[in-house]
């Protein structure tokens, strides 16, 4: 007796140990751990890092330059020969071998600024700036889209294993009804057509159960694939309720769910800035045909010794005004790309208003056939449920054939499943509407 104690609570152990060592993921956590772990946005996050530095550069621009210099200079003149010169009374003058040393010291500072250059550095500080949100809205757009799939995933694992569950239950009670059958036959009270049958039905909710469950072992591994997560490990998923969705307000109105797209889509709010950048390149261009003003200024000091470096000081400043008058047509076309990338940049952002509007269309119908499939299924499972639950009492009675009950269990087999994956596709199209309309949560 104290060995059958000592066994059931081994078993009871193990069993607690097993379950603890399950890593419990929820929806919420899924998409955390997706967001920070998915390359695209590591990548997205670190090049935020280089649109920073060059708003930092453009404003930079205006500010003067300034710069230090020092040089030292070593030089010796030899003639091992002599030379013959005139001197300065017209005599020849027989010169010997020299050699003279000379060396000179220099420290220079000084500097630019641009004074003018037909407002290219004001457009082009415009110009990182709206770069950098454009590339914050682009990674928040990218941040929605791993969120949408990781959802999908998700809802993925979550509706197999419902399936699996049912399939489960499906198996036993199949199971149990083979042996009762048997029984039954056994004991001449059905003939061996009911047996043969419950044996293929029971055959047949073996392999569905097969299917259901490697359906929900590979739709694992793929999200733990997708989340970098360790596919050897044990884990069971969750979902969240409190990150489901809500339902939207007017739905059917179209044009009031535009206009929220309009205001909320950080791909169409990126798109505007890069437009109003190829404007502001434009004018960068044009540039090239105004006049440049620039300044410049200095400070130098030399010497033959280090010690009178600072006796002698040389101050300069300056103004250079340059007008361009030929530059070979490369300012024209320089101006002529700027129009056309304009031009493809507006036609880029009414194609994506399109996009946008057919997005929207697209998921307003997805989700109100998706209502319609989920109150429907559920209709028929209710339906297909007390259809089976009467045939099963007229078959016990003798009223009903074997055959008979076993096609009204086969409908109610087909209706819960089709009301397990309506339920699972309502909760993705609910998904889907918001990721049209830019409100889906990435946080």
């Amino acid at each position: 007796m104290k060995f059958f104690k000592i066994l059931i609570l081994a078993f009871i152990v193990t069993g607690l140990i097993a379950i603890n060592a399950q890593e419990k993921i929820t929806l919420r956590q899924a998409i955390t751990i997706a967001l920070n772990q998915n390359t695209s946005v590591i990548k997205s996050v670190n090049s935020l890092e280089t649109s920073n530095a060059a708003v930092k550069n453009s404003y930079g621009n205006l500010l003067p330059s300034l710069s230090l210099s020092s040089g030292w200079n070593w030089q010796r003149v030899s003639n091992s020969k002599g030379a013959t010169v005139v001197n300065y009374f017209g005599e020849a003058q027989t010169l010997g071998p020299t050699e003279t040393d000379s060396r000179s010291y220099s420290v220079s500072l000084g500097g630019n600024v641009t004074l003018f250059d037909g407002l290219a550095n004001i457009s082009s500080i415009n110009q990182s700036k709206n770069n950098l949100q454009s590339a914050q809205y682009d990674l928040e757009k990218l941040r929605q889209d791993v969120t949408l799939q990781t959802v999908n995933l998700f809802i993925i694992i979550t509706n197999n294993e419902k399936i699996l569950k049912f399939q489960e239950a499906d198996l036993k009670f199949n199971q149990d009804m083979l042996n009762k059958v048997k029984e039954m036959f056994d004991l001449k009270m059905k003939a061996n057509v009911d047996l043969y049958s419950q044996e293929y039905q029971t055959s047949n909710s073996q392999l569905s159960y097969l299917q259901a469950k490697n359906n929900y072992e590979k739709s694992k591994i793929t999200l733990l694939n997708y989340l970098s997560k360790d596919i050897l490990k044990d884990y069971v998923f969750e979902m969240d309720s409190s990150y489901l969705p809500g339902s939207v307000k007017n739905p059917d109105d179209l044009d009031a769910l535009y206009n929220t797209a309009l205001i909320n889509r950080s791909d169409y709010r990126s798109s505007k800035l890069k437009l109003e950048n190829s404007e502001y390149q434009l004018t960068i261009a044009r540039g090239g045909y105004l006049p440049s003003l620039s300044g410049n200024y200095g400070f130098s000091t030399s010497a033959t010794q280090p010690g009178d470096l600072f006796s002698r000081k040389v101050y300069s400043a300056g103004l250079s005004l340059s007008f361009p008058i030929f530059s070979r047509w490369s300012t024209d076309l320089a101006t002529q790309t700027a129009k056309v990338q304009n031009k493809n940049t507006d036609e880029d952002l009414n194609a994506l208003q399109r996009q946008i509007k057919s997005d929207l269309k697209n998921a307003v119908l997805d989700l109100q056939t998706a209502t319609l499939q989920l109150e429907v299924t559920k209709a028929a499972l209710k339906s297909a449920l007390e259809t089976w639950q009467i045939k099963r009492d007229s078959y016990t009675l003798g009223a009903a054939t074997f055959i008979d009950q076993q096609q009204s269990y086969r409908d109610y087999v087909q209706a819960t499943n089709n009301a397990i994956a309506s339920e699972s596709n309502y909760i993705l199209k609910q998904f889907g509407l918001l990721s049209a309309l830019g409100l889906l949560k990435t946080e």
